[in-house]
């Protein structure tokens, strides 16, 4: 298991980082309507296997949920990781922002 570091929202490049061994994990976002639109998550090959991507998805979400934002998963990852924990479900926009 990876070495976690410091997670950051970094509103201004709209995206979720997250510092693993030196290197830069990401979930890209638009900020629309009171809904955060997931379009892209990245985790450094060297990376992959570790749980990285889903702890960084884990902390947006929880970010979203502290700001009572919704979400909208055009990212496949993020739609995997929010079908396999159900308690998260109640993040997604209804209606989602186009």
């Amino acid at each position: 298991m990876a070495n976690i570091g410091d997670f950051r929202n970094n509103e201004a490049e709209g995206r979720y980082e997250l510092s693993v061994e030196g290197q830069l994990a990401v979930a890209a976002y638009d900020r629309r309507e009171g809904a955060l639109v997931f379009t892209h998550t990245q985790v450094p090959a060297a990376l992959e296997g570790q749980g990285v991507g889903s702890r960084l998805i884990g902390a947006a979400l929880a970010d979203a949920r502290a700001q009572n934002l919704k979400v909208v998963p055009l990212c496949e990852f993020v739609a995997a990781y929010i079908e396999r924990h159900p308690q998260e479900q109640d993040l997604l926009a209804i209606d989602a922002p186009g």
